[in-house]
């Protein structure tokens, strides 16, 4: 028997079939539900579909989650999961072990457990989707924060050109919001991400290929940001949209041209190691999975 690990997202709702060793058995998705009742529904088909065949349940989700009781606070897009006891309804559906924690944090347990965190001890994971989720490895453990809400990065306030627009950094470094601008230029659905890429790799645009270095050195901005606070030694890059490896190298690019406009950081700070999360856009799955098997260690201890 294997465990059932669920990643709730603004766009989809992932789902996977994990063994203990994080070996992935089968994945798929649904589109995510609008209301609280259909979300139940999803989930409780999806139960009934794996009854008999699953010994725990894991699940990852935005927003601020407190993984001791199982609560969701804010759901980050997903309002109708604010102030929603997800481990109370779970467990009045499944009498299976249960976990749940933010999706940011999930994606650095997994880089940590098995991925291109492990043995790092100051780390960190960066998640870029609706809004940019992160997880936060210090001095060898999960920082969640007394509150839950260490590393949400999309909080973070930057300055607009434009004093209309919001000033939080998840309005600009929203992988969903850059996919919608950059196919809306190329004229193709919005989650078209090949031809997007393509079209990046080739330069057919001079104004898409704006917009992505653009986006990157955002990115690479936060990056800096987030080594000068903590003193980090890498940070992975997570989300749908870090399996693109021109992604990942153009924020890299971006991180070192910053270094060389500002030489006091090449002075005082060691590079920054950048690399995609090994289980890209599956390291949420991996990491609610890891968290569960804390929580039965601790109960057994």
């Amino acid at each position: 028997m294997h465990y059932l690990s669920i990643d709730i997202g603004g766009t989809y709702i992932k789902f996977g079939l994990i063994d203990r060793a994080g070996n992935f058995i089968q994945t798929w998705r649904q589109p995510t539900p609008k209301s609280l009742d259909r979300f139940k529904d999803t989930i409780q088909s999806e139960l009934k579909g794996q009854e008999g065949k699953i010994k725990g349940i894991a699940m990852s989700c935005p927003g601020r989650i407190d993984s001791t009781k199982g609560y969701i606070h804010t759901g980050g897009a997903l309002l109708f999961l604010y102030n929603f006891p997800m481990k109370e309804w779970i467990t009045s559906i499944s009498d299976l072990p249960f976990a749940i924690i933010n999706d940011g944090k999930a994606a650095a347990l997994a880089e940590w457990w098995i991925g291109n965190l492990k043995g790092i001890e100051n780390g960190a994971a960066v998640v870029l989707g609706t809004g940019i989720g992160g997880g936060l490895i210090l001095d060898n453990h999960l920082h969640q924060g007394p509150n839950f809400q260490a590393g949400e990065l999309s909080f973070l306030i930057r300055h607009p050109s434009n004093p209309k627009q919001p000033q939080i950094l998840g309005f600009y470094g929203s992988a969903v919001k850059f996919m919608k601008e950059a196919t809306t230029i190329l004229d193709v659905p919005k989650d078209d991400h090949q031809t997007v890429f393509t079209a990046i790799a080739d330069q057919a645009s001079t104004t898409l290929t704006a917009l992505f270095e653009n986006y990157c050195r955002e990115i690479a901005i936060l990056l800096i940001d987030m080594q000068v606070l903590l003193d980090l030694e890498k940070i992975v890059i997570g989300g749908g949209i870090s399996a693109q490896d021109d992604l990942i190298e153009m924020i890299r690019i971006q991180y070192s041209t910053i270094r060389q406009e500002e030489p006091m950081l090449g002075e005082t700070f060691a590079p920054l190691i950048i690399e995609a999360c090994a289980f890209r856009n599956s390291s949420n799955l991996l990491g609610a999975l890891y968290q569960l098997f804390v929580e039965i260690d601790n109960q057994h201890s």
